[in-house]
């Protein structure tokens, strides 16, 4: 397992929950709780479909709530957003701002992440630019990204030696997610798997076993 390179004392393995394209505040306010309660470890906030202004709303609403659960709230794609309204970190696309601006605006102890899809040159270049963790996938075919690049177990091994946690994500199931632990990663990343489960606490509580050590 790779440590989290921050002073603050947060958990760099487990679950990480990332929230679904959900206008319904309260909804999604009820379901995240019920996620944290049962142990996710990180919270990523991420609506594709919202505006600036309901963004900052929802945001608002999920950050005390993970602090309450002492969970790290990181914010998709807008880290000026994550900045306003000093979330503890946020996560970044290829598209969505240079990596060294975001740590610079946020801070040392900020969990910055990185999606490096399936090229290890590019997760070499975002640790190198201050990233906290990088982001592989998708590994599997997922339903929030059917065209995602797909991205090889081995990667996981090979990111090893940068010394930062590791994330899988895309179609990751409590089948799957097995495999892909064993094969390195320090968090899987999961939207639809939990948010869209009848029970987003079992959907959770079956996620984690996928890290209970193996007999």
């Amino acid at each position: 397992m790779n440590p989290l390179r921050t002073n603050r004392s947060w958990p760099s393995s487990g679950l990480y929950a990332i929230t679904p394209d959900e206008a319904d505040s309260q909804r999604l306010l009820e379901r995240v709780k019920a996620v944290l309660g049962a142990g996710a470890a990180w919270l990523q906030y991420r609506n594709k479909r919202a505006d600036a202004d309901l963004r900052m709303r929802q945001a608002r609403l999920l950050q005390p709530l993970c602090a309450r659960y002492r969970v790290p709230f990181i914010i998709n794609d807008d880290w000026r957003l994550a900045a306003m309204i000093r979330a503890d970190g946020a996560h970044l696309g290829e598209d969505d701002g240079e990596l060294a601006a975001a740590r610079a605006a946020l801070g040392a102890d900020a969990i910055i992440g990185a999606s490096c899809y399936d090229r290890i040159e590019l997760a070499r270049e975002a640790v190198a630019a201050g990233a906290s963790y990088v982001a592989f996938g998708a590994f599997f075919p997922s339903p929030t990204k059917p065209h995602a690049r797909v991205a090889r177990p081995a990667l996981l091994a090979d990111a090893a030696s940068l010394g930062v946690p590791r994330v899988a994500i895309g179609g990751i199931t409590p089948d799957n997610g097995r495999s892909l632990v064993d094969a390195g990663a320090d968090l899987l990343a999961v939207i639809s798997g939990v948010f869209d489960a009848p029970d987003p606490a079992s959907a959770t509580r079956a996620y984690l076993s996928c890290f209970a050590p193996s007999h």
